[in-house]
């Protein structure tokens, strides 16, 4: 069964690696401000029951990884209850890409589940 584990581990692993991009720009498409870190975080919680991030350290590198890419803009504030936060916030370049990758993305699942049908 060890070996079984792993390979679902690795399977989980490599799934979720483009998906939480996807899923982090949606959730910022859809707010009304700039979010930071740990709200953002719960927005993952309270939408995917943990299915994508296990941890919520997970999500500043792919935040960063997207930044840097053009796709987010941020700015960093104090606070008031400890260090400042960073505030990011999708772009129009983002928007874009997040057309794009949910237009892959509904593609990919279509065909996957059409292929998983008659193992259900």
């Amino acid at each position: 069964m060890g070996d079984l584990d792993a390979h679902f581990r690795k399977f989980r692993r490599e799934l979720s690696s483009g998906t939480v991009s996807l899923a982090l720009l949606a959730i910022l498409a859809a707010a009304s401000e700039p979010m930071y870190g740990y709200q953002i975080a719960k927005r993952f919680e309270r939408s995917g029951d943990g299915v994508l991030i296990g941890k919520q350290s997970a999500l500043y590198p792919v935040l960063r990884t997207l930044e840097g890419n053009g796709l987010l803009d941020s700015h960093v504030e104090p606070s008031d209850t400890g260090p400042p936060r960073r505030y990011y916030q999708i772009n129009a370049k983002g928007r874009e890409a997040l057309r794009d990758w949910a237009s892959a993305w509904t593609s990919t699942r279509d065909f996957v589940d059409t292929v998983l049908e008659d193992v259900k």
